[in-house]
């Protein structure tokens, strides 16, 4: 009983001696740079000559009365509420469509689909730049097509800018939320369709009954990435549009760094304070989102 009990205590050692190097680094990489940066939004001044703020939230009521952050705020708010919902119900029926073992070619068309995801965020926001250029491909075409007498300057208009950035997002990342999706429909019994088959129910019914409930963690899952990684947004904003016009398009992500290094001498504390808000708007979101997903009793 001793010798079971000694090894087992070898063994536990081992494993937090294995486990220990990566703890150590995600402490150093991650946890540290989250407390200083907490630390650095209740001060203010230059990097090296940094003091504590007076009043000590001062970073943090200037948010509210920076009228170019509010603006990235509603930006960014603009693309979640839009674009999310827009990726995740194609990403899904994507899924449903792909997932159908009659179909020819599942593998290409999978793989067709998922292809944007490997792309490189700065290559393919520059692609669609070139695309929605005032001389660019997609004006070419219409007027081709006789739907526009001039070209459209896509870019420089607050509202056709904002549309370029969400179409974006959309062709990036619906394919990487596919898969997700796919692995989910993966692992449901076939014989539970065909059962929902014999007893009458129709696709619909079938898709809303069995496939969006059995998919609901799944579901939960990557509309939490996706809120997570859409108020992070800053690719985008940086080289499709430069956050303009006007700072019409600039997310919440593209604004910090213009603050800390896109000014000259870096902000280091307001920007900080701005980070913050953001981890804490993601954190909010994602707990709300497991909370009303949450269907255990």
């Amino acid at each position: 009983m001793k010798k079971q009990k000694s090894v087992l205590a070898k063994q536990q050692r081992a494993g937090w001696i294995f486990l220990l190097p990566a703890t150590l680094l995600i402490f150093v990489m991650s946890f540290y740079p989250m407390i200083q940066a907490f630390i650095n939004s209740f001060k203010t001044g230059p990097s090296s000559r940094m003091v504590w703020s007076e009043p000590i939230f001062k970073n943090y009521i200037r948010m509210f009365q920076d009228k170019i952050f509010l603006t990235t705020l509603g930006n960014t708010y603009l693309y979640l509420i839009i674009q999310v919902p827009i990726m995740l119900i194609l990403a899904i029926l994507l899924a449903q469509l792909l997932n159908n073992k009659d179909l020819k070619c599942r593998g290409l068309f999978r793989t067709m689909v998922f292809l944007p995801c490997a792309t490189s965020l700065v290559s393919y926001s520059l692609i669609f730049k070139s695309l929605f250029a005032k001389e660019g491909l997609i004006n070419m075409l219409l007027m081709k097509l006789g739907l526009i007498s001039q070209n459209i300057n896509f870019i420089g208009e607050t509202n056709t800018a904002r549309m370029v950035i969400i179409l974006a997002l959309i062709w990036r990342w619906t394919g990487y939320n596919m898969v997700f999706y796919l692995a989910g429909l993966q692992n449901i019994e076939y014989s539970v369709y065909e059962a929902a088959k014999i007893d009458g129910a129709n696709g619909w019914k079938t898709f809303w009954h069995i496939t969006v409930p059995l998919l609901r963690p799944t579901i939960i899952m990557t509309f939490i990435m996706s809120i997570n990684g859409t108020l992070q947004l800053f690719d985008e904003s940086m080289n499709l549009t430069s956050g303009g016009p006007a700072n019409s398009t600039m997310t919440m992500s593209h604004y910090i760094y213009d603050n800390s290094f896109g000014q000259g001498v870096g902000n280091f504390g307001y920007s900080s304070a701005m980070a913050f808000l953001v981890f804490i708007m993601v954190a909010i979101l994602a707990f709300i989102n497991l909370k009303v997903g949450d269907k255990r009793d």
